[in-house]
């Protein structure tokens, strides 16, 4: 039994390495492919880059239309927020670390009004 076996092993493993790198199949009949690049390098520059720059300035518009309509909401002073139970340990100790004088406001209000 062990000798059928290794009979079948050998002779699979004999014509898979004498079959090893030939070229068979519709595409290795039917010619060369040395001309395809040439479809994605016009691809790329008649449509890939175009699409990245409408898409570029869609959200470059989208992004300046929205600070155009942006208004800053008025400050109320409510009593769960601003609280200072500790200082900052930077600055004032007011202001936090990433502070932005128009958008963040203090617990006495905005800094600049605008």
């Amino acid at each position: 039994m062990s000798v059928i076996l290794q009979q079948a092993i050998r002779r699979y493993v004999t014509t898979t390495l004498a079959n090893y790198g030939k070229v068979e199949g519709p595409s290795a009949v039917s010619g060369g492919h040395e001309g395809g690049y040439k479809i994605w390098k016009r691809l790329t520059y008649l449509l890939a880059f175009p699409a990245i720059a409408l898409c570029g300035a869609n959200c470059y518009l989208a992004h300046q239309k929205e600070h155009a309509e942006h208004h800053r909401p008025p400050f109320v002073k409510y009593e769960h927020m601003y609280i200072r139970t500790k200082r900052f340990p930077w600055g004032d100790g007011n202001r936090s670390f990433f502070h932005n004088p128009h958008t963040n406001a203090l617990p006495d209000g905005y800094e600049n009004e605008h």
